[in-house]
């Protein structure tokens, strides 16, 4: 995963930047694909086809290629941040995760502009590099802690449903800050850099293995209702455990 990665990185690291000389076309309403996307999912499918014979694979752009292993299915968003990507915003990643029986057990996340790999082993940890263990942070109290989110943008729903939830959190927290980057925004709670992260309306791709890595670092994950699979992307929360309730608490008063 960690090889496929980096070589799909390869080609978006050569083509960042050069946004005036990129094809682009517009996939829907503030939602764009670009010809490195594309060529970059390309490249995951090929080397974990040929690493993993047989393997389904969930892209973002291609969708569901259905293996002959029903057990197994790659989950890729080969450039999560699109949108900071093609207006050189060096903050974006590549991010795949495996599933097994439903089950995810291994990610990774990698941002070809500061070369910060992250990567998770279901009950091995998680990790961002070679050596270095992930820890969600120890903070307990909200107005010391900084959040992270996603702010809906043209042709999304949920404007209204995420300016009362703003309201309510922001009142309450030193920060909240928004990356534009799911995946990395999740990475970054795994590794302590915020304290939490919430957002509505992700997919799959996005988030299957932030999710793992956040719970590998001793962190909680749940949707924003408390039922349902955060992997599935229509509501996450993830955060260390004395602040979820808290976070919660503040986004059901928003209604």
């Amino acid at each position: 995963m960690i090889d496929a990665a980096r070589k799909a990185a390869r080609g978006l690291a050569r083509d960042f930047g050069e946004v005036t000389e990129l094809q682009v076309s517009k996939k829907g309403a503030g939602d764009f694909v670009t010809n490195a996307d594309l060529k970059a999912e390309q490249t995951l499918f090929e080397i974990l086809s040929k690493a993993r014979p047989g393997y389904s694979f969930l892209g973002e752009e291609r969708g569901m290629v259905e293996g002959t292993d029903k057990t197994h299915t790659w989950i890729v968003d080969p450039l999560d941040g699109t949108t900071n990507f093609m207006h050189a915003i060096p903050h974006f990643a590549v991010n795949i995760a495996l599933q097994r029986e439903g089950e995810v057990v291994a990610g990774v996340t990698y941002n070809p502009i500061t070369h910060d790999l992250f990567w998770v082993e279901k009950g091995k940890g998680a990790f961002l590099g070679a050596e270095k263990r992930l820890r969600v942070a120890a903070r307990k109290h909200l107005d010391e802690s900084v959040l992270a989110t996603g702010v809906p943008f043209v042709g999304k729903p949920g404007h209204g449903q995420f300016l009362k939830e703003l309201h309510q959190v922001s009142q309450k927290v030193a920060g909240v800050r928004r990356f534009g980057a799911a995946s990395l925004d999740l990475a970054w709670v795994a590794a302590g850099r915020f304290d939490a992260y919430w957002e509505r309306n992700l997919k799959p791709w996005d988030v299957a293995a932030g999710v793992l890595m956040v719970q590998e670092s001793g962190g909680k994950v749940s949707t924003i209702e408390e039922h349902g699979d955060p992997v599935q992307g229509a509501s996450i929360l993830a955060s260390n455990p004395e602040l979820h309730p808290q976070v919660l608490k503040a986004l059901h008063a928003a209604g």
